[in-house]
């Protein structure tokens, strides 16, 4: 597991799910296998299997949180008052907003807020190209830490996928923040060049086998 958490977020899906005294809010904090906006340099998917294990095990100590914010709780899977579930679409989420956080939910019914968050830990991540040749990274498996309605999502830290592809292609973490900078993530999923040792036509260096095998596959997938 990769140590930092991660944050993204889902455009216009949180809204009031009841009325009356039942103060209930929720929507979609992701969606599976839709491309990101550019999330500099390289686009996300969210695979349908990234939240099975967290799932699984009962969706342990996830919170609702209002801007991910822990002064801010609104609910919690352990009491109940969070629940969550994956279908077709991907996560969804509703939450019983306490007396005390009236004013989310009303932010909410007015439309001020109208946008969700996820963070979580990446378990297993792969990079390969678009059709359009642009990298694009696939959340395989993680674990969920929070769901969030949020009224700023421009937060965004894309340095623990920026450090998977640094470490999957051998590279500098350096190298590959400047190369996502200047727009040139797709040259670490390059095939890499037979290396033929000096004097003969002996075997290319398994690890330089390795990785020309694995770039190979991945240029070949399309979404």
């Amino acid at each position: 597991m990769n140590g930092d958490s991660e944050r993204r977020f889902t455009r216009g899906l949180v809204e009031v799910r009841a009325a009356g005294d039942s103060r209930t809010i929720g929507g979609y904090a992701a969606k599976f296998n839709t491309l990101s906006r550019n999330l500099g340099g390289f686009v996300e998917r969210i695979d349908p299997g990234f939240f099975a294990k967290s799932e699984g095990d009962g969706w342990p100590r996830v919170m609702a949180r209002y801007n991910h914010d822990g002064n801010m709780l609104l609910g919690t899977s352990r009491a109940g008052t969070l629940r969550l579930q994956t279908d077709g679409t991907g996560l969804d989420y509703s939450v019983d907003v306490p007396a005390a956080r009236a004013d989310v939910y009303e932010l909410v019914q007015r439309g001020d807020v109208s946008e969700s968050s996820f963070a979580f830990f990446t378990f297993e991540d792969d990079w390969s190209m678009t059709d359009d040749g642009f990298p694009v990274r696939t959340l395989l498996s993680g674990q969920l830490v929070d769901v969030a309605p949020v009224n700023d999502p421009a937060y965004l830290d894309t340095s623990t996928g920026l450090r998977s592809l640094a470490e999957r292609a051998g590279a500098e973490l350096a190298e590959v923040r400047a190369a996502a900078e200047a727009g040139e993530l797709k040259r670490f999923l390059a095939p890499v060049p037979t290396i033929i040792p000096p004097g003969g036509q002996g075997d290319t260096h398994s690890l330089v086998a390795v990785r020309r095998r694995r770039a190979e596959l991945n240029l070949r997938r399309t979404f």
